[in-house]
């Protein structure tokens, strides 16, 4: 059986809704907007965008707790980690996303020990409430998370690499990678640029094609003629747009 090691996206992908976004829906400051749409013309990155609407946020941290109980994961997620864990398989929450937010979500499901990479929620000095921090960044890439250094630290010890991802902050990732199952945007982006995938509409579908990733049969049945060859980071979007 091949190794792998599976990246799997947390906004969109393993929760229901995109966490950032119903944040700043309830609790952003006026100008949270104006960031957005410089993020959307392409004026500045994500981690920017990102950065200043956290700055935006006005909200304590009880307030935030009780927001982040009313968001859930999709309900095939635990048994899908549950699998990968029985058959040896590492899989890590790569995320452009809030590691605090991630962290209290999965832990209501016993997940808060999944190795994570993501952008770092932290209180900030008065006036600000809160601050963004990006340990995760590289050089050349716009966003918080960079997810194509995590794609090479993955692939590192020669084993392949599965995607699991939605939307635009997954699409230069897949470009790198051995295999996708892919949501939302990332369908269209995957089947235009010929990389191998299959559509999931969630953990059910990831959870059943999960043995015939393992003993190699999916990706025979989906090879492309050659390995795809990328460029450095291209712009990078937060993966709110799904």
């Amino acid at each position: 059986m091949t190794a792998w090691n599976i990246l799997c996206d947390f906004d969109g992908t393993i929760s229901v809704e995109d966490v950032i976004d119903s944040l700043l829906d309830r609790f952003g400051r006026p100008g949270w907007e104006a960031l957005e749409q410089d993020w959307r013309a392409g004026r500045i990155g994500s981690r920017e965008c990102m950065s200043g609407q956290v700055d935006l946020l006005d909200m304590s941290r009880a307030q935030l707790d009780k927001h982040l109980e009313g968001l859930w994961i999709d309900h095939a997620f635990p048994a899908f980690v549950a699998r990968t864990r029985e058959l040896g398989t590492p899989i890590r929450v790569v995320s452009d996303g809030l590691d605090y937010a991630i962290h209290k979500i999965l832990g209501r499901y016993g997940l808060d020990d999944l190795p994570l990479a993501a952008n770092h929620l932290a209180p900030a000095e008065p006036p600000r409430q809160w601050q963004l921090t990006s340990p995760f960044q590289a050089e050349g890439c716009r966003s918080g998370t960079c997810k194509c250094a995590c794609v090479a630290q993955a692939r590192s010890g020669g084993a392949k690499t599965l995607l699991i991802g939605d939307g635009a902050s997954d699409f230069c990732a897949a470009d790198r990678v051995d295999f996708v199952f892919a949501k939302h945007r990332l369908i269209e982006h995957c089947r235009a640029a010929g990389i191998p995938y299959v559509p999931i509409t969630g953990f059910e579908d990831a959870l059943e094609l999960l043995p015939r990733l393992l003993d190699g049969s999916l990706l025979a049945e989906h090879a492309r003629p050659a390995p795809a060859v990328a460029a450095g980071c291209g712009p990078r979007l937060r993966p709110s747009l799904t």
